[in-house]
This record gives structure tokens, sequence and C-alpha cells, in this order.
């Protein structure tokens, strides 16, 4: 398929199923649930329309703000390392575009998803109730403070990466729960880490590169 070409809605689910096929089955993503919510989100829905030809491709994509979209294997991958098993709530840290969220909407009771752009916010607010997402909850406001007012949460996601993992996120992590994020500076490490009756644990997953992880007032 060329896709500099614009593409009609049969193309994009082509090009859907052969991202799962290649991109996901190919490589070591198992989960059955985790690739049904993959094959059924339309990430073409939720990135801009200039970068629509591209959006099932196995690579991040601009969504404005200097932010990006995260290729599929990585969202695969961090979706996965949650293990859900849908009763779970779920944080999320860094809406972007909506696509993680809509991901996860599939695959738990709620998702809370907190985005520092405004901008951004709005956009995949409307974009995911328009797609009919309607267990996701998005805000504005600072995700390295994470959102108190609905802790604890079974699972956290965090699409933006900090230098270390946010104090408010383990605390308003539940006991047996789970958290995927990458940790560093330009590169970085993709960690698990769990909280238990005895602390935390850590277990780094793979290297990884994500934006950067801003810290204070909501723009």
């Amino acid at each position: 398929m060329n896709t500099s070409e614009p593409q009609l809605p049969d193309d994009y689910a082509l090009a859907r199923e052969r991202m799962v096929r290649e991109q996901l089955e190919g490589r070591d993503i198992r989960d059955r649930r985790v690739l049904e919510a993959m094959r059924s989100v339309p990430r073409h829905e939720l990135v801009p329309e200039g970068v629509r030809p591209y959006a099932y491709e196995d690579r991040p994509l601009p969504i404005g703000r200097g932010q990006t979209i995260s290729q599929p294997y990585v969202v695969a991958a961090m979706t996965e390392a949650l293990a859900l098993d849908g009763d779970e709530r779920v944080l999320e840290i860094g809406t972007g575009s909506g696509y993680q969220a809509a991901v996860l909407s599939g695959l738990c009771r709620e998702v809370y998803s907190i985005e520092l752009e405004r901008e951004l916010a709005d956009r995949a607010r409307a974009d995911l109730e328009r797609l009919g997402y309607r267990n996701v909850h998005v805000r504005h406001g600072d995700g390295y403070l994470g959102w108190p007012e609905h802790a604890p949460f079974d699972a956290i996601v965090v699409t933006a990466a900090p230098t270390e993992v946010p104090p408010a996120l383990v605390e308003q992590l539940a006991v047996g729960g789970r958290m995927a994020i990458p940790v560093g500076h330009m590169f970085q490490d993709l960690l698990l880490v769990r909280r238990t009756e005895e602390g935390v644990e850590r277990q780094v997953l793979m290297g990884v590169r994500f934006v950067p992880m801003r810290h204070g007032a909501p723009e």
C-alpha cells in the first residue's frame, strides 16, 4: 500500500490488521485481549489529519504542541505489561491524542487520563467522546501529581519520561498494582513498577525513547 496516498476506510482497516499481525503478533505481544484492543481502535481517527496515512506504521507521529503518539508496538507492550483483567481503574499520565486511553478503554472498567497541554486534552476528550469511549475521563492538569481524588489505581501507565518515578504516582498505586513508566533522559528504560505489601519492586522491560515529562502549572 502506498501510504503517501489518501486512504479509504477499507484501506485503514487492512492497514490496522497488518499492524497487529506484523508489528505485534510478529514480535512478542501475546495477550489476546491486548491484540483485540489494538485491532479495534481506529488509530487514524486519533491523529492529526496530515499524518493519518501513516497511522498504522510502526513509528511515533507528531500530534502538535511538541508531543508525539507512541509507535503501536510500544503502546501494546506497555498495555500488556499492566496485565489487565477487565475490572481495573487505570490512571494514564499524558493523554496526548487519546489513543492509549482508547486502547485501555476496552480492557478495564474506568480510565482516568491527565494531559498538561490544554489543547491536546480538549481535542482528545472530544475525539474520545465522538468515537464512543464512555469510560474514559480526561482532565487538564499536571500528571506528575497524579489524580488523588480517584486513587488508588489498580494500574498506571505513563506516556512521557520523568527522570525518576514520581512519588505521588507510587502513592496512588494500589497494593498489588502495576505501573508502566519510561524513566531517564534522552534514552530511557521502560520500567514495570509493582507495589507490594513489603514495598516497591522495579523491573526493566526494554529501552525506549519518549518525550520528557514536564512538571508544573498546566498550560
